[in-house]
């Protein structure tokens, strides 16, 4: 019982550790071959987003707010995945109940 309550403190700790860390990556999204970027952080705040000069033609407005919107959820996929493969290293080895997935 100790040695699973040690278990539990020590994956708790690289929890902790992991979202701490989790919260201060960025992550980049891209759309139409890279002329529009978002750059997201872990917990989905937005911190840059890049348009090309090209884009920046108001009869293309349309276009343009599309592209944001697929460079931000593109960089949001990758922020989950990050935080899904980070998660899963951290509770590696212990064992979990079944149904309980991180």
């Amino acid at each position: 019982m100790k040695a699973l309550m040690r278990q539990a403190q020590e994956m708790q700790k690289k929890m902790q550790k992991v979202q701490d860390d989790l919260a201060n990556n960025e992550y980049q999204g891209s759309a139409g071959g890279g002329m529009v970027k978002a750059t997201i952080t872990g917990g989905g705040v937005a911190k840059k987003i890049f348009i090309d000069d090209s884009l920046i033609n108001k009869d293309e407005k349309e276009i343009l707010e599309d592209l944001l919107i697929a460079a931000f959820n593109d960089a949001k996929k990758k922020s989950d995945d990050g935080s899904s493969e980070a998660l899963r290293s951290a509770t590696s080895g212990i064992p979990l109940p079944p149904g309980l997935k991180f």
